[in-house]
């Protein structure tokens, strides 16, 4: 098969991964992670379609795999095995005992799909990685796993906090924002409704948590802002409090 056949064949089938990991993609991005002209895009669009790939257009949007579409398992190169078996061996000192379980889950289903032989390589590499922190293999937390569905689906969260400095639990209802992780633990940026800011919880002092069905309105500031405003004024991300209505600050 000539050079330009065998790459387009690539392209055709990397552009079906890349639908079925985002929801709607214009031919501009599509173009410019493939590094080719809008047309090409148009045309590779058109090839799929003509071979039963139920892709749908929007106008004015993109494109989108129609929804519960998925083709068969992607096989994985070496490299990329590689590096999901090292990102496997960082997951394992993580201390939110949730992520691990879900990631282990994960990552043994993507095993399963893996070349007899790229499947030997990965399990000897996976003997010869070492990451030094959490030797132990302390879990602190667990609630990393269903945080991060509450913030996806935007969904209120009720949960019980223990603040070391009055040594006090109180009740907080929350709408989580962002998660971020530390060398030691995971921090939860949510909206505070009994502080009425946004606020930092480490998953660690959450002493219980409850999931509601009532939806939250998404916040309009983006992680990056927050942190922008963060820097802007000097202070630890920890202890910002940032106001939901104009985004000022309060100590």
């Amino acid at each position: 098969m000539p050079n330009n056949e065998t790459s387009r064949l690539s392209r055709l089938t990397a552009i079906i991964t890349l639908l079925q990991t985002k929801r709607i993609l214009t031919a501009t991005e599509i173009s410019k992670k493939f590094g080719v002209s809008i047309r090409t895009i148009y045309r590779d669009i058109r090839a799929l379609e003509e071979a039963g790939i139920p892709i749908f257009t929007e106008e004015g949007r993109g494109y989108s795999l129609v929804e519960d579409y998925r083709v068969p398992p992607v096989m994985f190169t070496e490299a990329e095995a590689n590096a999901l078996i090292t990102a496997e061996q960082l997951i394992l000192k993580n201390k939110d005992a949730s992520f691990v379980k879900e990631y282990t889950e994960a990552v043994s289903k993507v095993k399963a799909v893996l070349r007899s032989t790229t499947k030997d390589k990965a399990e000897l590499l996976s003997k010869r990685i070492v990451f030094r922190q959490n030797t132990q293999h302390d879990r602190t937390s667990n609630y990393l796993s269903t945080l991060q569905m509450a913030l996806t689906n935007f969904n209120l969260v009720d949960i019980a906090y223990y603040s070391p400095d009055n040594e006090q639990t109180t009740t907080r209802i929350i709408e989580p924002f962002a998660l971020y992780s530390t060398q030691e633990n995971w921090l939860l940026i949510a909206w505070c409704r009994l502080r009425k800011d946004f606020r930092t919880f480490r998953l660690d002092r959450i002493q219980s948590l409850t999931i509601r069905a009532d939806k939250f309105e998404p916040h309009k500031i983006t992680l990056e802002e927050y942190f922008e405003i963060c820097r802007q004024k000097f202070l630890p991300t920890p202890d910002i409090r940032l106001s939901k209505n104009d985004a000022n600050f309060v100590k």
